[in-house]
C-alpha cells in the first residue's frame, strides 16, 4: 500500500508510527477505558444507536469495540490495514444484527463515529512537526473505514438475502397449508408466521412484460425480474405479512385482514403493485375466515376467469362486480337455455360482430357502423335480421338485456367447455 502524498510504504518494514513522541497506538491500548467511552457515546449521544437493545450495547457492542480498538492499534504499529480474516468478527456481528433487524445505517454510523473518536485520541498529542505522521494516521484510518464499511455491508446484505429467502419459503409453506385446509398453530410456530383469523383471498393475473416478447431479451430472465419486482413491492406494501404463491403469470395471495390488519388490498394498493411490476394487474378478492380459505380460493379464481372471459380491463374486482356473470356459471336448465338462445346466429358471424359492437357502443348506430366499416343502414338491417333469427329485439330495453345476458352465458359456456 503506497501513500502517494508522502511517498511512504506501509508494510512491516516501516517503523512504528509515532505522534507526539510516542507510538500512535498508545492512546488506544487501554481498551477497557476507551471502549467504555465509545460505547457510552453510542448509547447516550448518537440517536440512531438507541435502536440497539441495552444488552447488546453492554455486551456485543462493547466486546466488538475492544476488538476493533486492538485492530486499530496493531494497524498503527504495523502500518497495515487488517486483512479479511482479521475482519471476521466485524462481518459476524453485521450478519447477527441484520437478522435481529438492526438498521444498517445504525451499524455503519457507529463504526464511523468510533473511528472518528479514535482519530481524535491518536492525534491529540500531535506537535507542530507531526504533520506527516498525522496524515499517515488519517490515511490508515480512512482505509480501515473503507475495509470495515465493505465488510459490514457485504455481510449485512448477504444475511438479509438469506433471511428473506427463509421467510419466503416459510410463507409459501404456510400458504400451501392454508389453501389445502391444513393450517394449524403448530405450523405457525414452525414457520414463525402467525395465522390470522381472517384473510383476503386474492387471485392474481400477471400479463407479460414487453421485455418478455422482445427477441433481443431473454424472456425467462425478464419474467423473473418482473416477478421479483412484484414480490419486493408486496413485502413493502404489506410489511411482509402477505402469503404468496406466485409464478410469472399469476397465482394466489393470502392477505391478513380484520381489526389488526395494517394494510389490505385495495384498488390503490393494487396499482402500487402494478407500477412496481411494470405491467397492469388484474385481481379478484374474496374476504373469508381462515377455515374457509380453500373454498374462497376456488371462488376467487373462478371470478378471475370471469374477468378474462368478459374481456374486462385490468383492476380489482369483487363478487359484487361479477354477480351476474358468476350466477350464470351455476349449472341449471335456465343457464343452459340462455346459452343456446343465440345458436341460430352460428352461421352468421357478421351478426355476432354487429351485436357485440352495438352493445359495446351503448346502442349507438353511427359509432357501430364506423367500427365495422359499414353503412348505418347495414347495421339496421343486421339488427332486424338478429330479431328474425332469435326473437331478440335490440330496439327494446328488454331485448338489449336479453342479448347481453345471452352473449355472456354463451361465452362462459364455451370457456368452461375449453377447460374440460
Amino acid at each position: 500500500m503506497t501513500y502517494s502524498a508522502l511517498d511512504l510504504s506501509a508494510d512491516s518494514s516501516d517503523p512504528v508510527l509515532e505522534i507526539g513522541g510516542q507510538p500512535a497506538s498508545v492512546p488506544l491500548q487501554n481498551t477497557d477505558s476507551v471502549a467504555s467511552h465509545m460505547v457510552g457515546y453510542f448509547e447516550n449521544v448518537m440517536a440512531p444507536c438507541r435502536t440497539l437493545p441495552g444488552e447488546q450495547i453492554r455486551g456485543d457492542v462493547t466486546k466488538l469495540t475492544r476488538s476493533c480498538l486492538n485492530l486499530a492499534a496493531e494497524m498503527f504499529d504495523r502500518r497495515t490495514v487488517p486483512d479479511e480474516e482479521q475482519l471476521g468478527p466485524v462481518r459476524a456481528a453485521a450478519a447477527r444484527w441484520a437478522r435481529e433487524g438492526v438498521p444498517l445505517s445504525t451499524i455503519l454510523r457507529a463504526y464511523h463515529e468510533g473511528l472518528r473518536i479514535a482519530f481524535g485520541l491518536v492525534t491529540a498529542p500531535a506537535e507542530a512537526d507531526d504533520v506527516e505522521e498525522v496524515l499517515v494516521a488519517a490515511d490508515l484510518l480512512l482505509e480501515l473505514l473503507e475495509a470495515i464499511t465493505a465488510a459490514v455491508s457485504d455481510a449485512y446484505v448477504d444475511e438479509q438475502h438469506l433471511v428473506a429467502k427463509e421467510h419466503q419459503t416459510a410463507a409459501q409453506t404456510l400458504a400451501s397449508a392454508l389453501l389445502s385446509g391444513r393450517g394449524s398453530s403448530a405450523l405457525a410456530r414452525q414457520t414463525g408466521i402467525p395465522i390470522a383469523e381472517a384473510y383476503q383471498v386474492v387471485a392474481l393475473s400477471i400479463p407479460e412484460h414487453p421485455d418478455e416478447r422482445d427477441p433481443r431479451v431473454d424472456g425467462n430472465v425478464a419474467a423473473r425480474r418482473k416477478l421479483r419486482r412484484l414480490q419486493s413491492e408486496l413485502a413493502t406494501v404489506f410489511a411482509s405479512r402477505a402469503l404468496a404463491l406466485l409464478s410469472a403469470k399469476g397465482g394466489t395471495l393470502l392477505i391478513p385482514s380484520g381489526d389488526e390488519a395494517e394494510t389490505v388490498l385495495t384498488a390503490a394498493t393494487l396499482e402500487l403493485l402494478a407500477v412496481a411490476a411494470e405491467v397492469p394487474l388484474t385481481a379478484t378478492v374474496v374476504p373469508t375466515d381462515t377455515d374457509q380459505i380453500p373454498e374462497s380460493a376456488d371462488q376467487a379464481h373462478e371470478l378471475l376467469n370471469l374477468v378474462r372471459v368478459g374481456v374486462r380491463p385490468p383492476g380489482l374486482y369483487q363478487m359484487s362486480d361479477l354477480a351476474v356473470e358468476y350466477q350464470l356459471t351455476r349449472s341449471g336448465p335456465a343457464t343452459r337455455r340462455i346459452a343456446t338462445i343465440l345458436d341460430p346466429l352460428d352461421a352468421h358471424p357478421e351478426l355476432f360482430d354487429t351485436m357485440r359492437a352495438y352493445l359495446g357502443n351503448d346502442m349507438n348506430r353511427q359509432l357501430t357502423a364506423r367500427q365495422l366499416f359499414v353503412h348505418p343502414n347495414t347495421v339496421d338491417y343486421r339488427l332486424r335480421r338478429i330479431a328474425q333469427l332469435t326473437s331478440i329485439d335490440l330496439a327494446t330495453s328488454a331485448g338489449i338485456s336479453q342479448a347481453a345476458i345471452a352473449l355472456l352465458a354463451r361465452d362462459l359456456d364455451r370457456s368452461v367447455a375449453r377447460r374440460l
